[in-house]
């Protein structure tokens, strides 16, 4: 038995790829699946930017994808799935309609325009290029790909954001079957050690007039401050730039049905992390792959499906690198939850 490598890419079939423009703050990452993959998506946060989710759903023809892409840019980084889909048409790679090759290549992108330069976005070139970059080694993890300019905890806007990034994490259920996770964290929330209820990253303490929330503290803690007068005062001046996007991968075979059901439940691994999650401020979008080679209960996939997304999300808060104006976990303390 091969030893894994907690990364997406201990699903065999499955590569990924990153491209980025560092002094942009900006970047797509590509899960290229080249010989398909039955593919579903869970979308579940009030302000999505997605392309072909509704193909993946019950009820339609389309059953397999060949790449998901991940991005940075909002809705101009939808733009990166064309270079995508450029690159599988090269390789003549997709759903074959009897006059052309159309590879299937969903997309979702979160909100990094109020980072780095707004100008600047994710693009069919650049999206073509993290496809040249794809392998089956463990991706990089951090701030690369559609994790670049990824921020959390914006309960006051980008003024009390700390950096996050992108993330990854696998692990074998039994019976030769996996199951992996790539996310990319751009939360309205906190993130949270799910053992311990630390805060690792999130909302910092701001001065709002007179007052400053969360004084002699390292967080304001997200859910604490929206219960207060003054949390319920500045919701709505909250920013909306938020999104977790990611994608599950599992070698088990499963149906059409099956897959979109697993990333139904991957989503719990969002709400094990992330405080609050699946707000009308986010755009929480969740992909799911299965390429088929064991036998397995959807029910057991799902449920460790959560699993190493939670862990996905805890790994690109822990590999994100602070930039100005924005800290990062890896220099910042934790603080312990007082969740009711």
């Amino acid at each position: 038995m091969s030893t894994l490598q907690n990364a997406i890419t201990d699903i065999p079939g499955i590569l990924v790829g990153h491209a980025q423009d560092t002094a942009a703050l900006t970047g797509c990452t590509v899960i290229l699946c080249e010989s398909g993959a039955v593919a579903g998506v869970d979308q579940r946060g009030g302000a999505p930017g997605t392309r072909e989710t509704d193909a993946l759903r019950p009820l339609h023809l389309v059953e397999r994808a060949h790449a998901i892409l991940l991005s940075g840019g909002s809705a101009f980084g939808l733009d990166a799935a064309s270079g995508v889909m450029q690159y599988l048409a090269e390789k003549k790679i997709g759903f074959d309609t009897g006059v052309a090759v159309v590879p299937i290549v969903p997309a979702a992108v979160l909100f990094d325009l109020a980072i780095g330069q707004a100008d600047i976005r994710p693009n069919a070139a650049m999206g073509y290029q993290a496809c040249k970059n794809a392998s089956n080694l463990p991706p990089e993890q951090g701030n690369v790909g559609a994790g670049c300019g990824a921020t959390v905890g914006k309960l006051f806007g980008m003024k009390g954001a700390m950096k996050s990034g992108i993330g990854s994490a696998s692990m074998e259920i039994g019976g030769g079957v996996r199951v992996g996770a790539i996310i990319a964290v751009n939360a309205f929330g906190d993130v949270i050690n799910p053992t311990n209820g630390q805060i690792l990253a999130g909302a910092r303490p701001v001065q709002l007039g007179p007052f400053k929330i969360g004084q002699d503290r390292s967080f304001a803690d997200t859910l604490q401050t929206m219960r207060t007068f003054t949390g319920r005062s500045i919701l709505n001046f909250a920013s909306a730039q938020n999104t977790v996007i990611g994608v599950v991968a599992t070698n088990a075979r499963l149906d059409k049905n099956e897959v979109n059901k697993v990333a139904q439940m991957a989503h719990n691994g969002l709400a094990l992390t992330i405080r609050p999650a699946h707000t009308m401020l986010d755009g929480d979008t969740l992909f799911a792959l299965a390429t088929g080679q064991h036998k397995a209960d959807v029910n057991i996939v799902g449920a460790f499906a959560a699993e190493v997304v939670a862990r996905a999300i805890i790994a690109a808060v822990q590999n994100a690198q602070a930039v100005p104006g924005y800290p990062a976990a890896s220099s910042y303390p934790a603080q312990e939850g007082k969740h009711d």
